[in-house]
């Protein structure tokens, strides 16, 4: 059985990414009795930090796991490592002794405990003195629901996270309510400023990235673009005469560079210098999801044996979030694009032969388990498949923004 894993980004005040909360699910089509299902789940998640490796899911960073009342009593969380890992209690747990007691064995040893979807009643009192951190759903709770939990007494003044943040205003508000930790897809949604012009370098930059994904790289195309800008074209050459090729004699032009990479490091330096230029001061957890979005993509676009999609693939998950990159309306910049029919219908009107390859990778990236069967029905792609190549996109992407 498959295990899929997705994550999402928990962020700071400053909008770093600070720790990544992992969800699973060992199949689309599972369905297991309470006690066995809580076993599985461990299981599930040991077995992921195994195979899989820590460094590729959170890059480092913490790991918010959730954790049933079950195995919070079994003890379950002490079997992983403690500076690696968030022991989030869910609020279907029932604040009982026997959880109590567990609960401070685990503080004890050093875990970090959290309170998930918490709203304050007396029962959970001894709980909210234990746990560090405490997780508000910002979206359902009302405000005075939220400010009666955050005032509660502790001996401990806990660190309050507010979930399910989708805009920026919502971002906002929740900063000067005292929250200093956030999770939710707001970084993806663009703050629109109106009458701002798209910069002409950056125009350039998306267009190269464009050509650089056909399936016939055209190379007097892009050489022409590289030579509009001084400062890739200086990058470029400055890359290809590093050490790391060990190159006898100097690069000296463009047409020489780009013949010696290749398709494949081509597509990848464009890639990287494109999105470090344009992302700006933006949060990191936008280039980390264009980056996955696109070679997810292109990756699915090879399994379902459509290798004539997976360059327009790359492109489309490359660009999928230049709304909230750019802070301007889709359409807008997609205007000053030439992109394929294809890819314009995926990214405005949701729809067409590549859409359902984005929405696969959107429904993945939020652990949104029950849209992704239709779109794993749309690519006629096996379920077995997918967190392989999700997986290899995390890791892509994290070798891809560490060059």
């Amino acid at each position: 059985m498959e295990t899929f894993v997705a994550r999402q980004p928990i962020f700071n005040t400053k909008k770093q990414i600070v720790a990544f909360e992992l969800l699973f699910r060992n199949g689309m089509n599972n369905a297991m009795p309470e006690m066995d299902g809580d076993l599985a789940s461990y299981q599930l998640i040991a077995n992921s930090f195994m195979d899989i490796g820590m460094q590729t899911l959170t890059e480092g960073k913490k790991a918010f796991i959730n954790f049933t009342e079950n195995l919070l009593i079994q003890k379950v969380p002490l079997m992983l490592p403690s500076k690696d890992t968030v022991v989030e209690i869910l609020e279907t747990v029932h604040p009982t002794v026997e959880v109590i007691q567990a609960c401070r064995e685990m503080a004890g040893k050093g875990y970090v405990l959290a309170l998930d979807d918490f709203i304050y009643t007396p029962e959970w009192k001894e709980l909210t003195e234990i746990a560090r951190i405490i997780k508000i759903d910002f979206m359902n709770t009302s405000p005075e629901k939220i400010r009666e939990s955050m005032a509660m007494e502790t001996k401990r003044k806990p660190v309050f996270l507010a979930e399910k943040v989708e805009t920026h205003e919502q971002f906002a508000m929740a900063v000067a309510m005292g929250f200093s930790l956030f999770q939710g897809y707001f970084f993806c949604r663009p703050e629109i400023i109106r009458g701002r012009q798209i910069q002409g370098q950056y125009l350039n930059l998306l267009q190269i990235t464009a050509e650089s994904a056909m399936p016939d790289m055209d190379f007097d195309r892009i050489e022409a673009l590289i030579h509009r800008d001084v400062g890739i074209a200086y990058t470029l050459l400055r890359y290809i005469n590093s050490a790391f090729f060990k190159r006898i004699r100097e690069i000296t032009s463009i047409r020489q560079a780009l013949v010696l990479l290749g398709t494949d490091e081509i597509r990848r330096f464009i890639a990287i210098i494109t999105l470090t230029k344009i992302c700006g001061n933006k949060p990191e957890a936008l280039m980390k999801a264009s980056c996955i979005r696109a070679r997810f993509c292109e990756r699915l676009g090879v399994a379902t044996e459509k290798p004539g999609l997976s360059s327009q693939l790359f492109t489309l998950g490359m660009f999928s979030l230049l709304d909230a990159i750019l802070d301007e309306p889709m359409d807008k910049i997609l205007g000053q694009l030439s992109l394929s029919r294809d890819i314009e219908r995926a990214l405005l009107e949701k729809n067409g032969p590549l859409y359902p390859f984005l929405s696969l990778a959107e429904a993945y990236e939020k652990g949104e388990w029950d849209q992704v069967p239709k779109a794993l029905a749309a690519i006629k792609l096996s379920e077995t498949l997918v967190p392989g190549l999700y997986l290899e996109a995390c890791e892509w992407s994290r070798n891809l923004t560490a060059a």
